[in-house]
């Protein structure tokens, strides 16, 4: 069901189901990469519904590197078509990351190890160690979710601005909640007690105390 899936996850999808909605799609006509996407073995990621989207399809989207425009292209699949991958740690995807970038992941790694967090990808490090096309430039964020299963723990916030502040890149990205949906850590970080921070998930964003955000309390 598409219900099962949330923001960010990665999906492999049906070889016929990918033919499918691309057929429907002569916009995509020639558009680097995305023909022979799934047949290569590329997931897509979940993305947020537009306003007024249907609720039944899956909705996933997939960037096409700097070098082929920067598109984001957005597709809806049917849920029977997808299955869930599995995220991708940080310190999986070393390799793949300049070599400037490596102790920060290094780092990153070991932080979320002290709070019992693993750190996973999205953006260009993702897109770069899945694919093997060029995603990153030397402005490019390291893009992370930390994915927290209860309060987010004491420390993480402030032991990421700390990594932050020695990195050569700006680390940006979301605490994942226990229900999905994400905040972004650098806000919440920021917010002063009684304030409100915003919340995204699959369908909506919204406000949220941010108090209650930080004690897992965000559903």
């Amino acid at each position: 069901m598409a219900d099962a899936f949330r923001r960010h996850d990665l999906l492999d999808v049906e070889p016929g189901a990918w033919e499918a909605a691309l057929a429907s799609r002569t916009d995509l006509d020639g558009a680097p990469h995305v023909a022979d996407w799934v047949r290569r073995g590329f997931p897509v990621i979940v993305r947020r519904r537009h306003p007024g989207e249907a609720a039944g399809p899956v909705p996933v989207g997939l960037p096409l590197p700097p070098a082929d425009g920067k598109r984001r292209i957005g597709l809806a699949l049917p849920p029977g078509s997808v299955q869930a991958r599995a995220p991708v740690a940080a310190a999986r995807a070393v390799a793949a990351a300049p070599e400037a970038w490596r102790p920060v992941l290094e780092d990153l790694d070991g932080l979320g190890r002290r709070h019992g967090v693993v750190p996973h990808l999205f953006g260009g490090l993702l897109w770069q160690h899945l694919t093997g096309l060029a995603y990153l430039s030397a402005t490019s964020d390291l893009d992370l979710l930390w994915p927290v299963s209860g309060a987010v723990p004491p420390g993480l916030l402030d032991g990421i601005a700390a990594i932050e502040a020695g990195a050569p890149m700006r680390l940006d990205g979301e605490i994942l909640l226990p229900d999905g949906s994400g905040v972004n850590w650098r806000e919440l970080r920021a917010a002063e007690p009684g304030a409100s921070v915003l919340v995204k998930g699959i369908d909506r964003a919204a406000l949220r105390p941010a108090d209650a955000v930080l004690a897992g309390g965000a559903v």
